[in-house]
């Protein structure tokens, strides 16, 4: 048994040194916003993977809705293993109009094993002020399965326990949103940056001259649109949100510990360094003895489980890296090292401590 767990490395260089973006693929403009809703619903139908009698709030739940059906039941004669308490969310787009359909999302709030096969019943969805926007029904898709034998014994794949109900939600009332204005807009940066702000505001004035764009911040562009525009403002827009953009990012070196994936940007730079590292590697393996009894001895059979550890070092080199400006040079002074996924994540810390690594880490 190996003490040490290894997992896959996945090195991910990103470069839009000369890739152009569209307005709208960065950027949303004055009046364009979301809406987040949510509710409390029911979901029924499951193979016995419900709520146990434990989720009292699932029995109480039950109990008002047969209510509404002219039927009174005891809340001790209920048995709810087929139904599952859960919590319906969405997030609607501002120009959504009434009738509309969209997607929700289904989690479980109980004690329920699994959702899949489930029919989630309609379910009021109303917003943080608690006004009611649409409803949601219908068979929930689940990406996923978790089955559970009697004697203990457990297979599963993915998460049972949310799933979605594709275009199952109904807008009902239209959202509230503010009106354009038809002399100045503001185009706002999802990712904030100098360069791009300026680069945003650059490329507007081109295409539409008269110095019409200004960058305020890193985040925001102010737009006064032209007298010729202004009378068809929709499609002023669509002209704006289809001009390329250059984007510019700051350099970045995201870590996740816990998968090993190691993604890097395309302005990351190393300089010249030297890395010394070694693995210390622990091993523990099993001998089981067994000892027989005698003949008409009456004696059991012994197990005596002889556990052994083994340690082993990895020979400590020295590697010298002569730096690395681009991306691909990066990738070849980390392929040299050849040493796992941890390894690489510790190396790129030590890195910027020395102050070898231009780039800022970020640990995820």
């Amino acid at each position: 048994m190996k003490r040490k767990s290894l997992s896959i490395l996945m090195i991910i260089f990103i470069s839009n040194f000369l890739f152009a973006q569209r307005i709208k693929d960065i950027a949303y403009i004055t009046g364009e916003g979301s809406e987040q809703i949510i509710g409390y619903g029911l979901v029924v139908g499951l193979a016995g993977t419900g709520d146990t009698q434990r989720s009292t709030f699932t029995l109480q739940s039950v109990t008002s809705m047969l209510k509404r059906f002219g039927i009174t039941v005891p809340t001790d004669n209920l048995q709810t293993r087929n139904v599952a308490a859960v919590m319906v969310t969405a997030t609607l787009n501002d120009y959504l109009k009434p009738g509309a359909k969209f997607d929700v999302t289904v989690s479980s709030m109980g004690d329920a094993s699994s959702l899949v096969g489930g029919t989630l019943l309609m379910t009021p969805l109303s917003s943080m002020t608690g006004k009611v926007y649409g409803f949601a029904q219908g068979a929930l898709s689940v990406g996923g399965y978790d089955i559970r034998t009697p004697s203990g014994s457990r297979i599963e794949k993915n998460h049972a326990l949310a799933g979605r109900v594709p275009m199952g939600g109904i807008l009902q009332l239209p959202l509230d949103i503010d009106s354009l204005s038809h002399k100045e807009i503001s185009v706002y940066l999802r990712d904030p940056d100098i360069t791009t702000s300026n680069n945003v505001s650059n490329a507007i004035n081109a295409k539409f001259g008269n110095n019409i764009a200004l960058a305020k911040d890193a985040a925001e562009v102010q737009i006064k649109i032209p007298a010729d525009k202004q009378n068809n403002i929709v499609g002023f827009l669509a002209d704006l949100e289809s001009i390329n953009v250059q984007t510019d990012e700051a350099a970045k070196v995201v870590l996740d510990e816990r998968s090993g994936t190691v993604v890097a940007g395309n302005n990351v730079k190393i300089l010249p360094a030297s890395i010394t590292h070694g693995n210390l590697n622990i091993t523990i393996r099993s001998y089981p003895i067994i000892s027989q009894p005698g003949p008409f001895s009456n004696g059991t059979t012994q197990v005596f489980n002889n556990v052994v550890p083994y340690v082993s070092q990895d020979s400590t080199n020295t590697i010298a890296i002569q730096g690395a400006s681009t991306v691909q040079q990066v990738a070849a002074a980390l392929n040299s090292l050849k040493v796992s996924p941890q390894d690489i994540i510790s190396i790129f810390q030590a890195l910027k401590k020395a102050g070898a690594l231009i780039g800022e880490l970020v640990i995820i």
